[in-house]
């Protein structure tokens, strides 16, 4: 990890450097703002607010997707508060131990590897997920226990998951855990929003069990049985498929109108009858009879 250390006092800059790379931390050190400009791409900017006669702000926005860290003599709104709302993240008060400063660093690393980590994660379900489409709602008209049927866990999982973003929620996830386990964590749930799935996989009298557990518990239940009823709210998630699962078995009708659906902006309709086996005249009635339009 590379520091960047901005510091008019050499003995203390040096002192820094040589603590921090008994770390395993690389350091450069700037004694000026105009010579820290002139550097880039560092992890960590160790920078002293107390600069004689020197404008800092520029280094705070030139290293703003850095960590960094303010180095004051004493605490007020400009040594710190107005740097940290400029994009700053912490300070340190001198004297202070090398440890301390270490940990902070820590710290802070630790905390951007986490939003990294989530910021991926995020971008992956939005992948997953992205072709399945489910109804506009608004968060605070969601009731809970709430049971959900959809064809398939994607519909749900999408709908759970823009509620629990929308509202920037604690969210547990069981998925298609087995009856001892569901029952378990519903015993000792707290606050957060707890979401399972494949309710039909379960026998009959555990479905049972379960649903009396989750009256008046913030629970969101999938299911794929369209019969299955509730002793509380439930959301019917019945939209168009765009999907068909590996080993899926569905009708003709089905299939043609998938076809139709998805690939009549990327062929032309003689060569999409064509691959239907199919007439142009058959291909304009079968939009006809499925609704469906086609893109000018």
């Amino acid at each position: 990890m590379k520091i960047l250390i901005v510091e008019n006092e050499i003995y203390l800059a040096g002192s820094m450097a040589s603590k921090l790379a008994d770390f395993g931390y690389d350091c450069e050190i700037a004694k000026s703002v105009k010579e820290a400009l002139k550097f880039e791409n560092f992890d960590v900017v160790l920078l002293s607010t107390t600069l004689p006669g020197q404008d800092f702000y520029p280094v705070i926005e030139k290293f703003k997707s850095s960590i960094i860290i303010l180095l004051i003599a004493y605490i007020n709104s400009d040594t710190v508060i107005k740097p940290i709302q400029a994009g700053a993240v912490d300070y340190i008060q001198k004297p202070f131990m090398i440890e301390e400063l270490v940990r902070k660093i820590r710290h802070f690393e630790e905390f951007r590897g986490f939003k990294n980590e989530i910021k991926n994660y995020e971008n992956y379900i939005n992948f997953a997920l992205k072709d399945y489409e489910t109804p506009c709602f608004e968060a605070k008209k969601i009731k809970f226990p709430l049971l959900l049927k959809s064809s398939k866990n994607g519909y749900s999982d999408k709908f759970i998951f823009n509620y629990v973003k929308a509202g920037n929620l604690p969210f547990l996830f069981l998925g298609k855990a087995c009856f001892s386990e569901l029952e378990k964590a519903l015993a000792q749930s707290g606050d957060e929003l707890i979401y399972i799935t494949n309710l039909e996989e379960l026998k009959e009298d555990e479905k049972e069990k379960i649903l009396e557990l989750c009256k008046k518990k913030k629970v969101a239940i999938q299911t794929s049985d369209f019969a299955q009823s509730a002793p509380f709210e439930e959301l019917e998630l019945s939209v168009r498929d765009k999907n068909f699962d590996i080993g899926e078995i569905v009708t003709i009708d089905e299939y043609i109108k998938y076809i139709i659906v998805n690939y009549q902006d990327k062929f032309p309709d003689t060569e999409l009858s064509k691959k239907l086996g199919i007439s142009r005249k058959s291909l304009w009635e079968k939009r006809k009879k499925y609704d469906v339009s086609k893109k000018k």
